[in-house]
């Protein structure tokens, strides 16, 4: 058996996590085991079971075309420090009670350091329309390279300083930028805090206002888009908060919420009971907040009225032109007569002039 890959050691804080990783080939294909040694002078290397550590320990393997395995240490303490070794062998006997395996176990070895993680105290605060968020590290804290303000994937800030102190200026409310920001600070390994701009509920509705036909499905929709999360939804009929809301399946109503989103569902809308204003009610851990959407429903023969009315000019228009076509008729017949009978007219003057040039020539 021969090692492909081989674990990394590496550096962690308190409560992180840390994966080692192992690759083995061989023929047969080679048993991959995990074994460990603490730091303490009398600790001795003992084999890691998945599920160990209070179930911290998960150890994934696959034997394919050769071995891998992968040991995963969650929430990890200062006892997890030491020396992580990767084991692989192919003996037949390599597991047998009483006899030697012929072939010895191959070994990798890995260390993991495990940093007792500082405190960072994280605060928010608004000054002058602004919000300043600030991070202090307090002591003692390793050697620091600089800083970056970050919130999700994007980077808002960076800088080379080596405080312990470090602050991001935002302009605006707290209304307009809640979230989750992180402060990172560039050690070995790297160190993190964490600024919450909390507000209650920004809860605005996808449309103000919605339209439906009777008899037809109304659909309305809220979300929130700040932060915290909410934690429950209520509906409420012509936005009377201090009635009872909407219960979920009464009725013709179905709810649904998820997160920072609800529906409201009005099955075979009537004009006459659901026509008027609805109102969204939110509520997280800081507070409640809502809006208000109006349901308008039409008649279902409201769609038709322009193709009625579409119809209604077309005939008139018809109308019209066989009117005109009727009147003209008559006058264009008459000019044909006329047309007809002037040749006539014309061919008996001629005779009569003929005839009165013999009479003079005689």
């Amino acid at each position: 058996a021969g090692f492909i890959k081989s674990p990394l050691s590496q550096k962690r804080l308190t409560q992180d996590s840390v994966e080692l990783y192992c690759e083995a080939i061989g023929s047969p294909i080679p048993e991959i085991q995990w074994w460990f040694e603490g730091n303490e002078p009398n600790e001795t290397y003992a084999q890691l079971w998945d599920g160990a550590r209070q179930d911290r320990v998960k150890i994934n393997a696959t034997y394919n075309l050769h071995s891998t395995s992968t040991i995963y240490i969650a929430n990890l303490t200062s006892d997890d420090s030491g020396t992580y070794e990767c084991r692989a062998s192919n003996d037949p006997d390599r597991n047998h009670l009483s006899k030697s395996p012929k072939i010895k176990w191959i070994r990798s070895q890995a260390n993991v350091f495990v940093i007792e993680r500082p405190d960072i105290k994280a605060h928010v605060r608004e000054e002058a329309g602004k919000l300043i968020l600030t991070c202090n590290m307090t002591a003692p804290n390793p050697d620091i390279h600089g800083h970056e303000w970050m919130r999700g994937e994007k980077i808002l800030q960076t800088d080379t300083d080596s405080s312990a102190f470090t602050e991001y200026t935002i302009e605006g409310k707290m209304e307009e930028h809640s979230g989750i920001y992180e402060c990172v600070y560039k050690t070995s390994p790297v160190i993190k805090g964490q600024v919450n701009i909390s507000v209650p509920p920004q809860v605005v509705p996808y449309k103000k206002s919605e339209h439906g036909n009777e008899g037809d499905t109304g659909v309305l929709t809220c979300k929130n888009p700040s932060f915290p999360p909410v934690v429950s939804w209520l509906w409420y009929k012509n936005g009377q908060e201090v009635g009872a809301p909407i219960i979920n399946g009464s009725g013709r109503y179905i709810i649904k919420s998820s997160g920072n989103k609800t529906e409201l569902r009005i099955l075979k809308l009537s004009i006459e009971e659901d026509t008027g204003d609805y109102h969204c009610n939110a509520s997280n851990a800081v507070g409640v907040g809502g809006a208000m959407v109006n349901l308008r429903v039409r008649s279902r023969l409201a769609a038709l009225w322009p193709f009625l009315g579409i119809v209604a000019e077309v005939l008139v228009l018809v109308t019209i032109i066989f009117i005109y076509e009727k009147r003209r008729k008559p006058d264009e017949v008459l000019d044909d007569d006329d047309g007809g009978s002037a040749p006539l007219k014309s061919n008996a003057t001629n005779h009569k002039d003929k005839n009165v040039r013999q009479r003079n020539a005689n």
